[in-house]
Formats: C-alpha cells, sequence, structure tokens
C-alpha cells in the first residue's frame, strides 16, 4: 500500500523515465491515500497464479489484463466478467495471453461489485482555468449520454451539492429498484479526493474514474482508475494587472484630448468629439491635429504640448503606426490615462500582434494605462461623459456595462436609452492589451453607484483571475455574463472520459455558474436583467403568482416558469377566499390568477396586493393589464371615424383617462413591491413607442418593470432566483 509520502516521488520517477499513465493498481493506492474508496484486488502474474488467487476470492470475479500503454481495458478487451471458479479464471486469463501475447504485463484479479448505478468522476487541466472536475453518468454509456457536470477545482461543500443536484439522473441517487440511497457523503469523498489530489500533486493532467459503482447499501466504490502526467509545466499567464486607481479616474476625466481630431463628419476623429461636445459635460476637451485652425468652433492644438494645463485622458484616433510616437508627448503632459480607439493591432494578426507588445511596454514604462485598442469608446453619464462611436444616451444608473465587442456595447446603450434603463459606465474593452475584463470587473467591485455588472465576453486571458475575481464580485453585485463563441469547441487530444467530453463552452459554463455569475444566451437578456436587478428587491424563493387579464397568457406563463425552475404553487384557501371577494364567481380559483378579462384596474391593484400578501408566493408576475391604453387609443380612432358627434376633445379625454390610469396602476406596483418586498414583474399586453422597460418615481427605490413577452419575464425572475440561491449556497 502506497503512503502519502511515497507519492511524489512515484510520479518523478515515472516523468523521469517518460512515462505518463499510472497503473491502474497504482492509481488505487493513490485513491485510497486521499480517501477514495477503491475494490479490493489481487494482481498476479500469470494465468496460473490468478486461478490460485481465485481461490480465496468471492465470486463472482472480474479479471483485468494489465498491457502498458492501453489505458481503456474495457475497449481493448482486457476485461472479463461475471467469472465464477478458478476454471474460468484461468480460461480468462489464458485468452487474453493468447491473443496480446507477451504484451500482457500483469492481471488484476477483483470481486464484481453488484451495483445497479454507475457513475464517473474525473479531473482534466484546462488551458485557461486549470483543473476541472467531473461527475456524472457512468458506464459503457459515459461518452454516448453524456449527463455530466464540471467544476473547477479546487471543490466546496456547496459546489458538489451542486453537481448531484445537476445532473440529469440525479435520481438515480435516491432509492432506485431495492438498493439503499447514495451515501453523499462517501460521493463527496470522491470528489474532494480528486480536488485534494489535483491540488498536491499538480503534475497530474488527467484523472479518471469510470465506473463508480454504487453497491447496493449505497456505498460509491471505484472499480477502474486511470491517472495521466504531464511533465510540461502550465503556462500561466503575466500577473501585470492594471492600475485599478487609474482606471476608475479614466470614467472621472477633469480634461480630455482627443488626438487625431477631424472636420470630416463621419471619421472617428470627428464622431468622438462631437459626441462629448454636444453634452453637458463639465470637464475641458482639447483637440489636437497637426493642421491647427478649428474644428467644429473649437480651437485645434497642433500638439499635445500646446494644449495649457494638464490632461487626464488621452482619447486617441491617429493610425495604428503612429501611437508608439506619441508616448513621449504623453509622458511629458503627465497622461495617465489612454481609450486607444484605433485598430490595426493584435486583432489583423502577428504583425499587428507584435506592434501592440511594443506599445503595451513603452506604455508601461512611461507611466500610462491603454483602454482597448481597437475600441468602440466608453461613457458615464453619471458625469454626462458619452465618447463612444454611438451617439446614444442612455440615463445615469446603476449597470456596469462592459463589452468585447464594440458594436454590441453600443447596441445595448442604444437600447438601454430607449427603454430607460440606467447606466452606470461603459466601456468597449478592445483587445485588452493592458486592461482587462477582469480589470473591469475589480474595478466596478469597489464602486459604491455599481449594483450589476454586465459583461459581453469573447474570450478571458486568464481563466484563473477571471474565475476568482467573478466570484468574489458576485458576493457583492450580480454580474450578468453573454458568452459570443459559446458554440465553438475546443479540441482536446485527452486520454480521460473526463478530458474527452470537455470543451471550451462546458469549462466556461460551469466557471460562471460557479463563480455565481448569470450567463445568458441573447444579448437583449443582458439588459433584461439589469433591469430587474437594479430595479427590483431579490426573490426569498422560486414560488411564483402569476395574475392575467385571459387565460391563455397564464397558461404560457406556468408553463415557462417550469421549464426555467420556477415553481408556481396551488393557491391556498385562504388567498382563494380574499381574491373571490373581489372578482366575479368565474375566476380560476388558482394560480395562475385569470381576472376573466377585468378592465377595471382598481380590481387588478387589490388582486396584486392579495397576492403579495400570501406567503405561498416569493414573486408576482402580471401580464396583460398594462398596455390597454393601447387599445383605448384604437377604439377612440375607431369612434372618430364613424361618429360625427364624437368630438376631438372627447377622444383626448378618453386617451388622457387611460394614461393616467396606466400611470396610477404602474405607481401601485411599485408602491406594493416597497411594500411587501417582493419583486413584481409585468408583461405589457402591448407596446408603442411611449413604452418602456423601467417607469421611474421620484423619492422610489424601486421601479416599475415590465416586458414586451411572457419569456422574458419568467427568464428575468428565474435569473434572479439562480442568484439568490447561489448567494445563500455561499452561506
Amino acid at each position: 500500500m502506497m503512503r502519502k509520502d511515497q507519492i511524489q516521488p512515484y510520479f518523478n520517477e515515472k516523468l523521469s523515465s517518460g512515462s505518463h499513465a499510472v497503473t491502474e493498481e497504482t492509481a488505487k493506492e493513490i485513491f485510497q491515500v486521499f480517501g477514495i474508496p477503491v475494490v479490493e484486488e489481487i494482481q498476479v502474474s500469470t494465468p496460473e497464479k490468478a486461478g490460485q488467487a481465485a481461490a480465496s476470492m468471492e465470486t463472482p470475479l472480474v479479471l483485468k489484463g494489465i498491457v502498458p500503454g492501453f489505458l481503456h481495458k474495457t475497449e481493448s478487451d482486457l476485461v472479463s466478467l461475471g467469472l465464477q471458479n478458478q476454471e474460468q479464471v484461468v480460461k480468462a486469463a489464458e485468452k487474453m495471453s493468447a491473443r496480446i501475447g507477451n504484451k500482457i504485463e500483469a492481471f488484476l484479479l477483483q470481486p464484481q461489485i453488484q451495483g445497479k448505478r454507475e457513475f464517473v468522476a474525473g479531473m482534466f487541466k484546462d488551458p485557461q482555468f486549470g483543473p476541472v472536475i467531473m461527475f456524472g453518468l457512468g458506464g459503457i454509456f459515459t461518452e454516448a449520454i453524456q449527463d455530466i457536470v464540471f467544476k473547477i477545482a479546487p471543490l466546496s461543500d456547496a459546489d458538489m451539492e451542486d453537481m448531484f443536484a445537476r445532473i440529469t439522473s440525479r435520481r438515480l441517487l435516491g432509492e432506485f429498484r431495492g438498493e439503499k440511497a447514495v451515501d453523499t457523503r462517501a460521493l463527496k469523498s470522491v470528489l474532494k479526493g480528486i480536488s485534494d489530489l489535483i491540488t498536491a500533486h499538480p503534475e497530474i493532467k488527467e484523472i479518471d474514474i469510470n465506473p463508480l459503482i454504487i453497491t447496493p447499501s449505497g456505498i460509491p466504490i471505484a472499480v477502474d482508475g486511470l491517472i495521466i502526467l504531464d511533465s510540461a509545466p502550465q503556462s500561466s499567464p503575466s500577473e501585470t494587472r492594471a492600475d485599478l486607481k487609474a482606471l476608475g479616474a479614466s470614467f472621472y476625466p477633469r480634461s480630455i484630448a482627443f488626438v487625431g481630431a477631424s472636420a470630416t463628419p463621419g471619421k472617428w476623429g470627428h464622431i468622438l468629439p462631437s459626441n462629448a461636445l454636444s453634452r453637458e459635460y463639465q470637464g475641458k476637451i482639447f483637440l489636437v491635429n497637426p493642421k491647427g485652425g478649428e474644428i467644429m468652433g473649437q480651437k485645434v492644438y497642433p500638439s499635445l504640448d500646446e494644449i495649457p494645463g494638464p490632461v487626464d485622458l488621452a482619447v486617441v484616433t491617429i493610425p495604428a503606426k503612429r501611437v508608439m510616437d506619441l508616448i513621449p508627448a504623453l509622458e511629458k503632459k503627465e497622461v495617465r490615462g489612454m481609450l486607444l480607439i484605433t485598430s490595426g493591432f493584435r486583432e489583423v494578426g502577428e504583425k499587428g500582434a507584435e506592434l501592440e507588445q511594443a506599445l503595451v511596454e513603452k506604455a508601461r514604462q512611461a507611466g500610462i494605462m491603454i483602454m482597448g485598442p481597437n475600441t468602440m469608446g466608453m461613457c458615464n453619464p453619471h458625469v454626462d461623459l458619452y465618447c463612444t462611436a454611438a451617439h446614444a444616451y442612455p440615463i445615469a444608473g446603476s449597470t456596469a456595462l462592459v463589452c468585447q465587442s464594440g458594436n454590441m456595447g453600443t447596441q445595448l446603450l442604444a437600447f438601454a436609452e430607449q427603454q430607460g434603463i440606467g447606466i452606470r459606465a461603459f466601456s468597449g474593452s478592445g483587445n485588452e492589451a493592458m486592461v482587462t475584463i477582469e480589470d473591469y470587473m475589480e474595478v466596478f467591485e469597489v464602486d459604491d453607484l455599481t449594483r450589476i455588472v454586465v459583461l459581453y465576453i469573447e474570450s478571458v486571458k486568464d481563466g484563473k483571475r477571471f474565475f476568482e475575481s467573478a466570484k468574489r464580485v458576485s458576493r457583492k453585485k450580480p454580474v450578468v455574463v453573454l458568452k459570443g463563441g459559446r458554440t465553438r469547441m475546443g479540441g482536446r487530444a485527452a486520454a480521460s472520459h473526463t478530458g474527452a467530453m470537455a470543451s471550451d463552452a462546458k469549462v466556461f459554463q460551469a466557471a460562471c455558474g460557479q463563480a455565481g455569475l448569470i450567463q445568458v444566451e441573447q444579448p437583449m437578456e443582458l439588459l433584461d436583467l439589469s433591469a430587474v436587478f437594479s430595479s427590483l428587491p431579490l426573490p426569498k424563493g422560486n414560488r411564483v403568482a402569476i395574475m392575467t387579464l385571459g387565460g391563455g397568457w397564464g397558461v404560457i406563463a406556468t408553463d415557462l416558469c417550469t421549464e426555467y425552475g420556477l415553481e408556481v404553487p396551488a393557491l391556498t384557501p385562504d388567498i382563494v377566499e380574499r381574491l373571490s371577494n373581489i372578482l366575479p364567481d368565474y375566476w380560476s380559483h388558482g394560480n395562475p390568477v385569470d381576472i376573466v378579462g377585468e378592465t377595471d384596474l382598481e380590481k387588478a391593484k387589490s388582486c396584486m396586493e392579495e397576492l403579495l400578501r400570501w406567503e405561498g408566493c416569493d414573486a408576482v408576475i402580471h401580464l396583460g393589464i398594462h398596455g390597454q391604453r393601447i387599445l383605448v387609443k384604437n377604439f377612440v380612432a375607431s369612434i372618430k371615424k364613424v361618429d360625427p358627434d364624437f368630438t376631438e376633445d372627447q377622444g383626448l379625454a378618453f386617451n388622457q383617462a387611460m394614461v393616467g390610469s396606466e400611470e396610477k396602476y404602474i405607481r401601485h406596483m411599485v408602491d406594493l413591491t416597497e411594500k411587501y418586498q417582493k419583486p413584481v414583474l409585468g408583461v405589457s399586453l402591448l407596446t408603442d413607442e411611449l413604452s418602456r422597460t423601467l417607469y421611474r418615481f421620484d423619492n422610489k427605490e424601486y421601479k416599475g418593470v415590465f416586458f414586451p413577452s411572457p419569456e422574458r419575464a419568467v427568464k428575468a425572475l428565474a435569473g434572479m432566483c439562480r442568484y439568490r440561491g447561489w448567494r445563500r449556497s455561499q452561506g
């Protein structure tokens, strides 16, 4: 039996000899050292000795042939099952020897573990996130079914509980066909053992335990094991980080120099300064162009040197090949931040990458922080600073938005403006030559005005730092992520089932879930979640009451809630009685609450309050009540066409009354949200150019939230519930 202090010398010896695969019997000895239960076995050298060993063992037996380089014995026909006596053992061993020849190094003889359930556990090294641990349905169908979950090592107890909850076949962990429920403490010891093993021995590249058989008494037993070593050290990303103080200050510049200012509309040198100048930004703005003169009525300085006074931020749009020559002038002017809009760096190939790296080194020596290059700009509505390609002006709010795609970011800014969603700050991170997505997360982590961080990501440079930063930020405020390119599969030349079934997308998804990030699938979901997180209290659970103007939408909303992990509980007798006092006898008497086309908004308000008072729900979704004014508007238009006695003033009065009623209804929803501290999400019956996602009222902490479809409302609420559940799991 191997001791813990013998493992490292053994690994060193294996690596020095050029061998990377640890034999099965030794792998299981190592597993035992780390608390992983394994099957008892005997190793012998010949078929005759296998027969002799069988005499002292309980049948049925399993015989395995050990051949160097053959990592998966079942696929190589080196496993015989159900052997009942010595004679069968000898014959099975001789048959293997005859087929394989003298390649068989030894035989392993094991009792055949009886159990109807098989799982798999393992580990592989991801180039970005490091050791990743896998658990799921095992046996011969592991790769075919792929009912598996991944977690980044090391594992916490909450991580392991989440792994058990996420596999589709989780019912197999309970009582099954006369066998006891799985001993989850023993199962955790397997996963924790793998986690501890890779932490202690980072030279391990892959671990595979398949199958992990569950005995009738519920105990997991590893009956097969694989360890692959890797002599090549894992490359570590640069530890250089942005100066967070300088990054934060870049969103509050007292003066900005636009280097490369242009008089030609449509050019970057014109788009950006015209955007900044058109607002009420109180800082100083300087335009720089060697030609001097005037642009947009502003004096143009031929060089940075000629600008009077200090410059906090330089917005640079000159060609890439000229940016390097700008560094001495920036250093002399003591400019600490550069927003480098210019493209033509790493994104164009090897030469561009070399130019970018040289620029970074020179800027770092000069004490200059570069945001970008190849970025669409940044903004801070709190100081009315808009320096982006899109002339979009969202109001000041609490959502920090960072996008690796500038086009995506500016489109989201335009939508945020349209829908009344407040933005704390925005930055297109571009190539992230110096300031990475992790730097942005960390600067917004400590920013009191930021309540939610929203990210569009296509790749991360330092997976470990991203994971740790995200997990830390998520404990304080929600982080919502859309991953671009999630369908691209990373090719892995893996020896284990674990590594073979992994992909870049799966690992990134696992990292997000483990770190508490809410990962979405569509761009609009980024702002939908921003809206609810910034405007509503977190739900205390996942129980939802649904109130609808008509039955169909209630059915759809119920189905969506079930699909996204929300519960729609039955109404209790007391709430049924209270609602019956408000609604006609023919109301639905169930959840969803169909108020049967009642257009009296006072009744809708009363029903909503009764639902929020009800202890059986944690949130309310109401559908079809808001937006009726649009029907009334069309109704009035029809009357005006057919009734000559219907006056313009009557029509205007009708419309204004409905608009006023809806505003009072929204205000009432906000009051109820504040009173009962439960999120209320609306779905509008119809929308028009006046419709918004958020409705604000003076001196109110919360806002009215309305979506154009049930799906968007349900998915937004589900995201809130996932985040609340993660926070609760962290203790």
